[in-house]
């Protein structure tokens, strides 16, 4: 798996850098977790800062569009983010989601 980084910009209102790049890879598309941790990698940030927005595989290609943002720390995240792209990227565990069912 390559990470080719297309553009990528400082959101200092936001404190968090956007990052638009190309994914290249041989199989299937990797997963949220594994790209995230490449990321992570690729910019020196904290795994739990690191949001995926999109993977877009390309129809017949080994590689996706892809569009992510690393935050300061993880409660800019936690208040910036819209839930359900939190539970997509990190998950709940399942004290969560009991909670949740029980508030409704």
């Amino acid at each position: 798996m390559e990470i080719i980084v297309e553009k990528e910009h400082q959101n200092p209102l936001l404190r968090r850098k956007e990052i638009r790049f190309r994914l290249e890879y041989d199989a299937q598309t990797p997963s949220r977790s594994d790209v995230r941790k490449k990321l992570a990698g690729l910019f020196s940030a904290n795994v739990d800062n690191v949001i995926i927005e999109y993977i877009r595989p390309e129809f017949g290609k080994p590689e996706a569009k892809c569009y992510a943002k690393i935050y300061d720390s993880p409660e800019d995240l936690k208040s910036i983010e819209a839930k359900h792209i939190i539970r997509r990227n990190i998950g709940e565990t399942g004290e969560e989601r009991e909670g949740t069912k029980e508030e409704s």
